[in-house]
């Protein structure tokens, strides 16, 4: 079945969908926080990363005769049913559905090689696969900062010091006639445990795909840490120990980033098994949050000469005031900092377009740039390539309609930059990719020489 194809943040009327009737079923009203733990993968967490992504948000919201989508893009699938949610900012054409600028979004983000295209619906389910593997480091470092996942495990022993529960049924079968050893078992605290022996047995696997050596060079560190820390590791034991790990969620707060780390394990481990969007009796995907991922790219453009807070993670935290005793209030977190503390400079990313930034993102850079005595502001939005003037300067004005003796400060600019994203429908990506390149080195010359 040809998937269907709609766009982030657009309405649609709801025969749109009357293809992916199962599928719709599925996700229709449902919470990003109840698709999660259906088993949506949801990119950043909604938990900690995304300080757009709000978990009561819907993928899809039904309204009178109406579909809404919301600020997430990505892949889904129930059965043979499958939905693409791509970016509103691409111009798809209809006949191949290539969504460039998603894909470029991906590339620069999660630093995939240009191996994940997704120029083909025959080879989708695998690409969306890839996107699994190509998370599995980032999870993986998040989780072992936390330390290495310890928990308590059975050990079979047979031999003379019997230190555990006698294991009867064992004895009889390995020491008869009776030699001087006892079969026992005890419980023990280990690194050698079920979670750890999932991030092992997933390392191997992805070792042997055809990109496996791009994903381990990356994680060289954490897989030697796990290798040495799983000397039972068997291949053959892989069934069971995904059998274990499905059986025994982690549930511990304090392991939070286990848990999904177990989560994409299982997914990548299963993907035979539970292919995206075939033969599956229940919801698979991954969806990506639309504004976090236009602010890490422009976080990859900028980020050598800004400050990134960051509110959900709590990096970077700034205040507004401070009261007389010295304690601050008021906690702000602007996108972007400049460290030229001479010229200062706020940035602020705006997923979507010019016309919608409006009152209350004025008050909010303002407020920022009042607080670090910045002159200058920025607004960075994607914009399409036949904007007539993708720069908008906006100067702030001073005295009062009362006294009529409104004029605007020359020293005081807030200015709406628009990235240009390529719109032809025609290009290769590769062509695609150069045209972006020129783009974002004059949007980084427009920040950098205002």
């Amino acid at each position: 079945m040809k998937p269907i194809l709609i766009k982030d943040n657009k309405s649609y009327d709801k025969s749109k969908l009357d293809a992916i009737p199962s599928l719709t079923n599925q996700v229709l009203d449902k919470t990003l926080n109840q698709l999660e733990q259906e088993g949506l993968f949801i990119f950043p967490n909604i938990k900690d990363n995304s300080d757009d992504l709000c978990g009561e948000q819907m993928i899809l919201q039904s309204f009178n005769n109406n579909y809404y989508s919301s600020n997430v893009m990505g892949f889904l699938g129930f059965g043979e049913e499958q939905l693409f949610i791509q970016s509103r900012f691409s111009v798809v054409d209809e006949e191949t559905n290539r969504d460039y600028f998603f894909q470029y979004l991906l590339e620069k983000v999660l630093e995939l090689p240009n191996i994940t295209n997704f120029d083909t619906f025959s080879s989708q389910s695998e690409q969306i696969f890839n996107l699994y593997m190509f998370l599995f480091p980032l999870y993986l470092k998040k989780a072992m900062r936390k330390g290495f996942f310890k928990t308590y495990v059975w050990r079979k022993y047979n031999k003379s010091n019997v230190q555990g529960i006698v294991d009867v049924k064992a004895h009889i079968q390995v020491n008869t006639p009776f030699v001087g050893n006892v079969a026992f078992k005890q419980r023990e605290f280990s690194f050698d445990n079920d979670m750890n022996q999932l991030i092992r047995h997933t390392i191997e696997y992805v070792k042997n795909q055809s990109f496996g050596s791009v994903i381990v060079a990356k994680i060289k560190n954490e897989s030697n840490k796990i290798i040495e820390a799983t000397p039972t590791y068997e291949y053959f034991d892989r069934n069971k120990v995904i059998s274990n790990n499905k059986q025994n969620t982690i549930r511990h707060a304090y392991y939070y980033e286990y848990r999904v780390l177990q989560r994409l394990c299982l997914m990548i481990l299963q993907h035979q098994k539970h292919n995206i969007g075939f033969g599956s009796n229940h919801i698979n995907g991954i969806l990506f949050d639309g504004a976090w991922l236009w602010e890490e790219y422009i976080n990859k453009l900028i980020g050598a000469g800004f400050y990134h807070p960051k509110n959900k993670s709590r990096v970077g935290a700034q205040q507004l005031f401070s009261k007389e005793s010295g304690y601050q209030v008021g906690l702000i977190y602007p996108d972007f900092i400049s460290k030229n503390n001479d010229n200062r400079i706020i940035a602020d990313t705006k997923y979507k377009p010019i016309k919608n930034i409006d009152s209350k993102d004025y008050l909010q850079v303002l407020a920022y740039m009042f607080r670090f005595n910045a002159k200058k502001g920025f607004y960075i939005y994607p914009e399409s390539d036949s904007a007539v003037n993708p720069s908008l300067q906006m100067y702030l004005n001073e005295g009062t309609t009362f006294e009529q003796n409104v004029n605007h400060q020359e020293d005081i600019v807030i200015t709406k930059l628009g990235l240009i994203i390529p719109q032809r429908t025609d290009l290769t990506y590769s062509e695609f990719y150069r045209a972006m390149q020129s783009n974002e080195n004059r949007l980084i010359k427009s920040i950098l020489n205002e």
